[in-house]
C-alpha cells in the first residue's frame, strides 16, 4: 500500500490539531482500541509502552489511547515524557508488542500526533497501518459504551521514571568514548529531550549547558530547537571560545542538528558525511553505501564519491530511508533535517541523542573539530518553496506542472536537481531546486510553484 491509500496515517503516524478529528477524545479512544485489536491478533497477552512529549494535549491523548488499548485487553505502561526513539528502544528491549508515542515532533504546540512502533522497534508497514485505520473508522461509525473499568487506569503522567532510566543507561553505554573534554551547548526545544538529555550528557562526562529546557506545554519548538538551528548557532557564536559545538533537537528528539565552534550550522547531510567516513574507516559501513533522501544536497553525493562511498536516495521520511537500508544492507542512512539512522548497533529508528553522542565521539577520537570534519562539503544552493493545495492530485498528471518540471530539468542539464513532492502530513506541495547558480535556482523553483498554484492552489 502507498501513503496515498491511507487517510489518517502519514509518513510519521497520525497527526493533526489536538481536539479536532482525528485527535478528538472519541477518535483517540478508537485508535487505541483498533491498535489493541491488531496487537491481539499476534499476541494474546499483548502489552505496550506509551510515551509523550511536553505538549499541553499530550497527557489527555495518551490517557485516551491507553484507555482504548486497555478496553481491547492490552496491558499499558507509561514512560511519561520521553523521546520517540526512547519508546522504540523500550518496546524492543522489553519484548513488548508495541510502543506508542504521543507527539507531533517539530510541529507547533497546538498540533499533536500518534505514532506506533512494533515490538521489534520499527515503525509499522503501510499495509498494517491501513488495516488499523479501517478498523478505526468502523469503530467510530458504531461506537460502543466505554467500560467503566478503563477510567481507573492511572494517568500517563508522570509515568515510570525507571523506564526512562533504562533508556538513558543504554545510550550512555553506547558512547564507549571519554567525552569529558567537550563543552557543548544543547537546545532541548522545550520538548522531550528535557527529560533525558541533561542526565545523559552529564553521565558521559560532557560539560553541558542548556537552552530551552523549561517546557510549559505551549513553548515546544517555539523559536527554538531543530526548526531554528540558528538559535543555538548564534548563542555559540556569541560565546566565542566557550563551546566546542552546539546541539539542537526537535520536539520529540528523533533528530538533531549541530553548529561548530564558530556558530556555523551543520545539518544532517554533513553528519552523514562525517559518520560515513568514520564508519568506513572502522570497517562498519557495509557496501561502502549510505542511504539519503531525494532532499539531500548534491554536494553530499560529490563529497562521498571522493571517499569511495556510494549514496542511494530514498523517498523523504526516515521510515522510507530505513526500508531502503534494510533492503540494501546499508548501515548508515538519514535525512538533511537531522534524522540519522545507525544500523551498526541496536538502534532501529532515528535518535537525536544517539546522533549527538556519535558526533561527539568522532570529534574526540579524531582530535578534529566539527568544522574540520566537514570542511570539504561544498553545498549546492538549494531552495524549497511550499504551495498549499486543495487536493493531492499526482503532480505528473497535471500538464502545466509536468511541463514546468521538464523545462527546469532541461535547463539544468545535469548541473542540479528538481524534486517536487507532496508533504506526508500536510496539504502542501514542496518544490525543491538545486543549481550552481542561486538566481537560476530561485527562478526555476518559482516557475514550478506558480504552475502548481494556478491549478491546485487553495
Amino acid at each position: 500500500m502507498n501513503s496515498a491509500t491511507r487517510q489518517l496515517f502519514g509518513t510519521d503516524g497520525i497527526r493533526g490539531v489536538a481536539g479536532e478529528f482525528p485527535l478528538t477524545p472519541a477518535s483517540t479512544y478508537a485508535i487505541g482500541r483498533a491498535l489493541g485489536h491488531d496487537l491481539l491478533r499476534t499476541s494474546l497477552k499483548a502489552s505496550v509502552v506509551i510515551g509523550q512529549d511536553t505538549r499541553e494535549s499530550s497527557g489527555w491523548i495518551a490517557d485516551r489511547v491507553s484507555q482504548g488499548l486497555a478496553a481491547a485487553g492490552v496491558g499499558v505502561e507509561s514512560a511519561g515524557v520521553i523521546t520517540t526513539p526512547g519508546v522504540a528502544y523500550l518496546a524492543r528491549s522489553r519484548g513488548l508488542a508495541a510502543g506508542v508515542v504521543i507527539s507531533a515532533s517539530h510541529n507547533p504546540w497546538t498540533d499533536n500526533g500518534i505514532k506506533v512502533f512494533s515490538g521489534t522497534g520499527y515503525k509499522l508497514p503501510d499495509a498494517r497501518e491501513l488495516a488499523i485505520e479501517q478498523e478505526i473508522f468502523a469503530l467510530l461509525q458504531s461506537p460502543q459504551p466505554e467500560e467503566e473499568a478503563q477510567s481507573k487506569l492511572p494517568p500517563s503522567l508522570p509515568g515510570d521514571a525507571s523506564l526512562r532510566e533504562v533508556y538513558i543507561h543504554w545510550l550512555a553505554r553506547s558512547a564507549e568514548t571519554d567525552l569529558s573534554r567537550l563543552r557543548v551547548l544543547v537546545d532541548c526545544a522545550n520538548g522531550a529531550a528535557t527529560a533525558e538529555a541533561p542526565e545523559l550528557f552529564r553521565a558521559c562526562g560532557v560539560k553541558v549547558s542548556l537552552l530551552h529546557a523549561a517546557p510549559d506545554g505551549k513553548n515546544i519548538n517555539q523559536n527554538c530547537g531543530a526548526l531554528h538551528p540558528e538559535v543555538v548557532a548564534r548563542a555559540v557564536a556569541d560565546h566565542q571560545g566557550e563551546f566546542d559545538l552546539g546541539v539542537t533537537f526537535d520536539g520529540d528528539a528523533d533528530r538533531a542538528l549541530f553548529c561548530d565552534a564558530s556558530g556555523r550550522v551543520v545539518n544532517g547531510d554533513a553528519v552523514l558525511l562525517m559518520a560515513g567516513r568514520d564508519m568506513q574507516a572502522r570497517g562498519k559501513l557495509i557496501g561502502n553505501t549510505i542511504v539519503a533522501t531525494t532532499m539531500s544536497n548534491m554536494g553530499l553525493e560529490v563529497a562521498l564519491k571522493r571517499s569511495g562511498i556510494q549514496m542511494m536516495r530514498a523517498n523523504v521520511g526516515d521510515k522510507y530511508v530505513l526500508e531502503e537500508m534494510l533492503k540494501s544492507g546499508a548501515t548508515l542512512g538519514g535525512e538533511q533535517s537531522g534524522h540519522i539512522l545507525f544500523r551498526d548497533g541496536e538502534a532501529t529508528t532515528g535518535d537525536g541523542l544517539l546522533t549527538a553522542l556519535r558526533v561527539m565521539a568522532i570529534m574526540t577520537q579524531s582530535g578534529r573539530s566539527l568544522a574540520e570534519l566537514v570542511s570539504d562539503l561544498k553545498v549546492f544552493p538549494q531552495t524549497i518553496q511550499n504551495v498549499r493545495v486543495r487536493e493531492k492530485v499526482p503532480l505528473r498528471d497535471v500538464p502545466e506542472v509536468r511541463e514546468a518540471i521538464a523545462s527546469a530539468e532541461k535547463e539544468l542539464d545535469g548541473n542540479g536537481r528538481v524534486v517536487v513532492r507532496y508533504s506526508g502530513t500536510e496539504a502542501l506541495a514542496r518544490v525543491m531546486v538545486e543549481a550552481e547558480s542561486e538566481d537560476r535556482m530561485k527562478t526555476l523553483a518559482t516557475g514550478i510553484a506558480e504552475a502548481i498554484r494556478s491549478r491546485l492552489g487553495v
